[in-house]
């Protein structure tokens, strides 16, 4: 991007849940700038056009399957970047999954997976890139994709909601602990946006759940903003000048004009 610190430029950036939607936005960006990027997700068929959209953006590609509810998967893909593309500069912890229900009514399992994938997972990528990085003593940007439900609990998503809290809860300490070497932490708040994020949810279940929204005033209208335009606050954080660190960034549609 013109104006920016040579030394911004020609990073290396891992984007978790990049097979399709905010992910995929977030890595095409980053390949945009022209930077080397490895895309992890569970489905690696869908990575491999996540990382040709990344090429033909003008960035270099590496796209591997993670899971980061396995510690074993993230390690054999953080190694296998490492020898792909080199030391991990940005990271950008965005693979997530929420699941509807009232909390009640959830089986264990699903309260497990949302706190494992959303919370525990990204805790276990970060943790690694930032030792590595305080190693190096290389400056770093850590992203976390979060939600407004993080700060605007929405029934019928209590326990996503909680694993947004705790994510905005780490990304903050992490930038309390990083205040003695060059990473910042940064958490990019992202509110109603049109992906396939929720394709597998029981639709009846939304004429349920509106009228609740709405009588909390959390549901004030139905526009959305796209995953480009998460992608662009994404690139906004990681390329802002060295001196610079940008702890939070919300991301919210307009509402329609009358």
């Amino acid at each position: 991007m013109n104006g920016l610190p040579e030394a911004r430029h020609g990073r290396v950036a891992v984007v978790t849940g990049a097979s399709s939607g905010i992910g995929r936005a977030v890595a095409v960006a980053l390949g945009g700038i022209g930077w080397s990027v490895a895309v992890g997700a569970r489905r690696a068929d869908q990575l491999e056009e996540t990382a040709q959209l990344v090429a033909d953006a003008g960035g270099r590609p590496y796209a591997h399957p993670l899971d980061v509810c396995r510690p074993g998967s993230i390690d054999t893909f953080l190694d296998a970047t490492n020898v792909e593309l080199g030391p991990v500069d940005v990271l950008v912890n965005n693979a997530g999954i929420a699941t509807p229900g009232w909390l009640h009514e959830m089986s264990d399992a699903q309260h497990e997976q949302i706190l494992t994938t959303n919370l525990l997972g990204p805790i276990l990528v970060t943790k690694r890139v930032v030792a590595t990085l305080r190693a190096r003593r290389a400056a770093g940007d850590i992203v976390f994709i979060s939600s407004d439900a993080a700060v605007n609990p929405r029934p019928v998503l209590g326990t996503y909601g909680v694993s947004k809290s705790g994510l905005e809860a780490y990304a903050a300490t992490l930038a309390l602990e990083s205040e003695d070497f060059p990473i910042r932490s940064s958490i990019v708040r992202v509110g109603p946006t049109l992906t396939g994020f929720a394709d597998g949810w029981d639709t009846t279940m939304f004429a349920e759940i509106i009228p609740h929204w709405q009588r909390f005033g959390i549901q004030r209208h139905f526009n959305t903003v796209g995953p480009d335009d998460v992608a662009r606050a994404v690139v906004s954080v990681v390329t802002a000048p060295p001196h610079v660190w940008t702890p939070l960034v919300e991301v919210q549609p307009l509402p329609p004009t009358t």
